[in-house]
């Protein structure tokens, strides 16, 4: 008997992207919402796509295979991506930090450790 090997297997030109652009501007891995940023930030700094499954049980082998190749085929972009995103969230890291609510952050956690000592000077007294 005689095989083919040709006939036996289509080599498939094109892949699908395991990746979803949000509304927020964010790019996920799709069905998930684990950013194409987190997937990029592990392998930079060494992770394998295994290691990175493990890190996201919610995530695919496949699909962390998948994002990191797209990484690796439009670095440029995904580079100028990243940036933009980082700027956004120093941004909003500077607009958190100014706000009168961020400032009265101290007074809230003296509030709430006073009336936390007071709780508990009642629950003493009352188990006198």
């Amino acid at each position: 008997m005689v095989y083919n090997y040709n006939a036996m297997f289509e080599l498939e030109k094109t892949m699908i992207v395991p990746l979803t652009q949000w509304e927020d501007g964010s790019i996920r891995i799709t069905d998930s919402r684990v950013t194409l940023d987190s997937i990029v930030h592990h392998f930079k700094i060494g992770a394998c796509a295994e290691e990175i499954v493990y890190k996201f049980p919610s995530l695919r082998l496949v699909e962390v295979y998948g994002a990191i190749a797209y990484y690796l085929s439009h670095r440029e972009a995904i580079e100028e991506y990243l940036q933009r995103r980082k700027a956004q969230a120093e941004e909003t890291q500077r607009l958190i930090e100014s706000s009168p609510l961020y400032k009265d952050k101290g007074d809230l956690r003296e509030r709430l450790l006073a009336r936390r000592a007071e709780l508990e000077r009642d629950k003493e007294l009352v188990n006198q």
